[in-house]
This record gives structure tokens, C-alpha cells and sequence, in this order.
């Protein structure tokens, strides 16, 4: 993997790129001073030592013992799995005592980017407690099949659409399966009949979808994958229910 995307990654887990390339250079060379870590990196020494002190505090690096203050990388496994603890701790706090969310039915709402964007399929899934209704190509359907096989473990009803079916797959053999049309880059979601999503997905950061719990688009929407479904049917396309 490239150092950039390593660096992007690391300040995933909140290190800025600087802290991120002098960890990177603890952990391909064991333990360093600040010089020794300045002449290897390019960075001047006072931003280095300045940065050594920031990955201590945040977990990501140790101070040696000795006559020399030396630094050393904390494993990379042990330091992401100390700050996913971390930020599970913050999220039960916070889910504890933020003020309740007032309820209210959900307006249109535009969802920008291809990580939003499933990020949001994926909580969409995740929060549902009845049934799915899911058109997207098999592939992107494989891509899901982690999450929608925990809903099946739940017994939630879960309805695919989509171009071709994976014979003996398990989702195939578990869920309520439609093969039509090419589904292309298009994907459409009905959590619950309540909550529905569609949109147009090609990895990009200018994809948008439309998420919206509004009951007249939401009958239409369900409408809309009825006939799809009654279509798949008349035209012998391949079924399992």
C-alpha cells in the first residue's frame, strides 16, 4: 500500500499527516530519537519532537526508558483496537445522555457521496425490523451479503431485485430473489415500508441519493417494485421464493 493511503488511513484514527509519516518511520525502524527520527523524515526537529510528545498522548507511540529519550511505534493492531475502545466508550455516553431525538416524519433529504451514501445503506439495513426490499445489481447485492445475512439470522423478510442470481449462494437460498433487467449502477431500498432510498452509485464523491420517510413517495416506491417483481414474473425471469 502506498504511504499516502497509509498516512490517510492513520489520520482515520486521529493523527495528522505529519504525526502519521513520523509513526509510520517509528515503525520501520524500531526505536529513534527525535534527531535520529528528524534525519530520517525531513521534518525539523522541533516539529518532530512536538509531534513524538502528540503520538504519546494519543496512544500511538512509547517513550523508552534510558539516557536518551527514544520512541517507539505502539503496535499498529493494539493502537487502532485502544482507540475503537475508546470511541465505544464515548458513543455509549453520548447515546446515554444526548437529549431524545424529537419525532417526526422524514422529509426529502439529499445523501452526496459514495461512502455516505452506503454508510447509510448499511445503517438502513442494520436498523430495519421487518422486512427489505433491496434492487441493485448481484454484485453490489454481494457486497451487502455480511448485513443482510444478519438480518436473515433475524428473520426479517428480505426481498432482492437484481440481474442475475448466484446459483446456491446463500443469499440466494435464504432470501426471496428476482432476476431481471440490468441494474447498472442503480440501487433502490424500502426499510419497513417506512424508510426508502434511491439513487444512482459509481463510487464517486459526486454521487447523490435521496433518502425520505415520506408515506406518498414510500406507496409509490413500494408500487413501483411491485409491478418490477410482477414484470420479472410474467417475463419467466429466474425466481426463487
Amino acid at each position: 500500500m502506498e504511504e499516502n493511503a497509509l498516512f490517510e488511513k492513520l489520520g482515520m484514527f486521529g493523527l495528522t499527516r505529519q504525526e502519521a509519516n513520523i509513526y509510520f518511520c517509528l515503525y520501520q525502524n524500531g526505536e529513534l530519537t527525535g534527531y535520529e527520527v528528524a534525519k530520517l523524515t525531513g521534518i525539523s526537529r522541533s516539529n518532530v519532537y512536538g509531534a513524538l510528545s502528540a503520538l504519546a498522548d494519543k496512544g500511538a507511540a512509547y517513550l523508552m526508558e534510558g539516557n536518551s529519550s527514544k520512541y517507539v511505534a505502539v503496535p499498529i493492531e493494539e493502537f487502532c483496537e485502544n482507540k475503537i475502545r475508546s470511541l465505544n466508550r464515548e458513543k455509549a455516553y453520548l447515546i446515554e445522555h444526548i437529549p431524545s431525538l424529537k419525532r417526526q416524519e422524514i422529509g426529502y433529504i439529499t445523501i452526496a457521496g459514495s461512502k455516505n451514501i452506503w454508510d447509510k445503506v448499511v445503517n438502513m439495513i442494520k436498523e430495519a425490523e421487518k422486512r427489505i426490499y433491496f434492487s441493485a445489481s448481484w454484485t453490489v447485492i454481494k457486497s451487502l451479503q455480511d448485513e443482510f445475512l444478519e438480518v436473515l439470522q433475524k428473520g426479517i423478510k428480505l426481498v432482492l431485485i437484481t440481474d442475475e442470481i448466484e446459483e446456491g449462494s446463500v443469499l440466494q437460498k435464504e432470501s426471496i430473489c428476482y432476476a431481471g433487467s440490468a441494474r447498472e449502477n442503480n440501487i433502490r431500498l424500502i426499510i419497513d415500508s417506512e424508510f426508502a432510498l434511491t439513487g444512482e452509485v459509481t463510487g464517486s464523491r459526486d454521487d447523490t441519493c435521496l433518502y425520505t420517510g415520506q408515506k406518498n413517495f414510500i406507496n409509490v416506491f413500494k408500487e413501483t417494485l411491485r409491478n418490477e417483481i410482477k414484470l420479472i414474473q410474467l417475463q419467466g425471469g429466474e425466481i426463487n421464493e
